[in-house]
């Protein structure tokens, strides 16, 4: 018999059935409605976001198992979600948003020496021992399913799932990811934190930043338990450090996280690094620590390719149950390429636009929302780097550009460089003549009036503006 929504619905509800409260199941599970089923994905519709997030929270081992009787291990869950508040009239739009299939992270607990009040400790009572419970500080959300895969960040991902394999048992030790900002470091390190715990549960994951490690050395030395704070961070299996850049200059912190290093590395754990530098551009960190950090293997996250972006984009509504035109995402693709935080920024004003002013998605306000970030992030360009790229684009050096002679195609390399200098820089015409050849104001302004003449008239020099403005717009 070939299975349908329906039917493969009715069997999971008759399984969650046994194993739930009846009241919770007439609140929670009968309202959902069976939509498609399209291979091992079940589409469900709920009543609304709330509705989902509650599932999601308390019931998705429940629905895992229900689901995976029925369709086997590959079974995944879409929920359609009816979003209320919308600004079509005649029919509630509903998003659709995958489920996240995870469980929630276990606590995890270390055995420690328990302290005993007495006097005189008699050496040969080994003290009572106490189970003590280490927040892994793990971002659950940040895990290799959102982590789009993709040129630029190929190798710092393949590392991270050998390291998450085998913590501390392959060559990566210590792995240091390191790249620019917005580029998906922390990320990775919460991604490789999360597996671990997933694959080893017992395995004591600690995620920190160089920051909050600093500060609870320096409370360490004041409050006189420098000793407790070492052996506390030699206990753990796994030690994430974000930002590792920020022990430059601090002398002490980097003394003691030596020897923290060089105990988990002995025995044999895992210490993943992230920074904003390769250890060889990194200042004022001890020599003996950056020779630590090059014994594993130091892997560079890159800015992402255009196909890289459209998948990030592509991934990010997709995982916010966000239908957007193609045109759209590709615009956005194309504008922005500095780093993934940006991107997603974008992303996230626009459905904020859309669902609180209510406006639709469009190119226009696509356009408006990128100006915002692409302006912030733009460099203010100088008359000297329009010169240049003019010079190089016509195969000349700038002291030609800039000499007297009248030769028509240096004149005319001459007024281009002018007129991107008073077009893309803030210089005054004045200023923009004296750095061209010591020009006066008027010869700049004649050579913009013959660009724009020129522009309109002759279809090679109409070439030579578009091919220039991209160089300088790049």
């Amino acid at each position: 018999m070939t299975k349908t929504a329906d039917s493969v619905w009715m069997e999971c509800l008759s399984f969650i059935k046994d194993n739930i409260k009846p009241q919770a199941y007439k609140t929670w599970f009968e309202p959902i409605k069976p939509i498609k089923l399209a291979g091992e994905a079940l589409t469900v519709q709920v009543p609304s976001k709330f509705f989902y997030e509650w599932l999601e929270e308390h019931y998705i081992k429940l629905l895992r198992v229900a689901l995976v009787r029925q369709l086997g291990s590959d079974a995944k869950l879409i929920y359609d979600v009816r979003m209320e508040n919308t600004y079509s009239s005649n029919s509630p739009q509903t998003v659709k948003i995958p489920s996240s299939n995870r469980n929630p992270l276990k606590p995890q607990k270390v055995t420690v020496p328990l302290e005993s009040k007495r006097e005189l400790k008699n050496p040969f009572i080994i003290p009572g021992l106490q189970k003590v419970k280490i927040e892994s500080q793990l971002n659950p959300n940040y895990n290799f399913v959102n982590f789009v895969e993709g040129d630029s960040n190929r190798l710092a991902r393949s590392a991270g799932m050998a390291v998450a394999n085998k913590p501390g048992g392959t060559s990566f030790n210590p792995l240091l990811i390191y790249g620019g900002v917005g580029l998906g470091k922390t990320h990775l390190a919460h991604a490789i934190g999360v597996e671990i715990k997933d694959k080893y549960p017992d395995k004591t994951v600690l995620y920190i930043s160089s920051e909050k490690f600093t500060q609870q050395f320096i409370d360490s030395v004041k409050s006189n338990t420098r000793n407790d704070f070492i052996h506390f961070y030699q206990m753990i299996d796994v030690l994430i450090i974000d930002d590792v850049q920020f022990l430059s200059g601090k002398a002490g912190t980097q003394d003691v996280f030596f020897h923290i290093f060089n105990h988990l590395h002995q025995n044999g754990k895992q210490v993943i690094l992230t920074s904003d530098k390769a250890p060889v551009d990194m200042q004022d960190i001890e020599q003996r620590l950056l020779s630590r950090f090059k014994w594993g293997l130091s892997a560079e996250l890159q800015a992402p390719d255009y196909e890289t972006r459209i998948s990030i984009l592509q991934n990010k509504l997709y995982r916010d149950g966000v239908e957007m035109p193609e045109e759209i995402v590709e615009y956005i693709a194309k504008n922005i390429k500095s780093n993934v935080r940006e991107l997603e920024g974008v992303i996230i004003s626009m459905i904020a636009q859309a669902s609180f002013n209510r406006k639709e998605f469009t190119i226009e306000l696509a356009k408006q929302i990128v100006d915002k970030f692409v302006k912030n992030t733009k460099k203010e360009l100088s008359v000297d780097y329009i010169q240049k790229v003019v010079s190089k684009y016509f195969d000349m050096d700038v002291a030609t550009l800039q000499s007297k002679t009248r030769k028509r195609h240096i004149v005319q390399a001459r007024q281009l460089a002018m007129y991107f200098a008073k077009r893309m820089t803030k210089s005054s015409l004045a200023s923009i003549g004296s750095q061209i050849g010591k020009r006066d104001h008027a010869t700049v302004l004649h050579a913009c009036k013959t660009v724009d003449n020129l522009t309109e008239t002759d279809k090679q020099f109409k070439k030579y503006v578009e091919d220039l403005t991209k160089k300088l717009t790049l």
